[in-house]
């Protein structure tokens, strides 16, 4: 018997993976042709995406998950990003998913601490 994980179960497993640096599992949540948009990046495609991913994980030190809330295939997850290049930055991140797969991202947050982070 098979069984389909439920969005919250995706988006938990998401986040655990990408705090983890674990882009195999990562690879394995995302839908061939997911797409991203965010602040630092506008992505079509599982491997831009996990490009995205990988290049905020070099600076990636935890991400502290607030609140998550799910409607069928849709979650808001708000956290707050901890590198090591700026202060914490709160961020909601949008996603849907279908058939097991995040096929859409939306993320907001205030980029200005991190981009100057990144310039130093």
């Amino acid at each position: 018997m098979t069984t389909t994980k439920t969005a919250r179960e995706i988006s938990e497993t998401y986040f655990a993976a990408w705090q983890a640096g674990d882009f195999e599992t990562l690879r394995g949540l995302l839908a061939e042709d997911v797409d991203f948009v965010g602040p630092l990046a506008t992505v079509s495609g599982v491997e831009n995406a996990l490009a995205g991913l990988k290049g905020l994980g070099q600076v990636l030190e935890k991400i502290e998950v607030h609140a998550r809330v799910v409607e069928g295939d849709d979650l808001i997850t708000w956290f707050d990003l901890h590198t090591s290049i700026a202060p914490p930055a709160p961020t909601a991140n949008w996603s849907h998913v279908e058939n097991g797969r995040i096929t859409r991202i939306r993320v907001t947050f205030d980029p200005r601490e991190l981009l100057a982070g990144f310039a130093r």
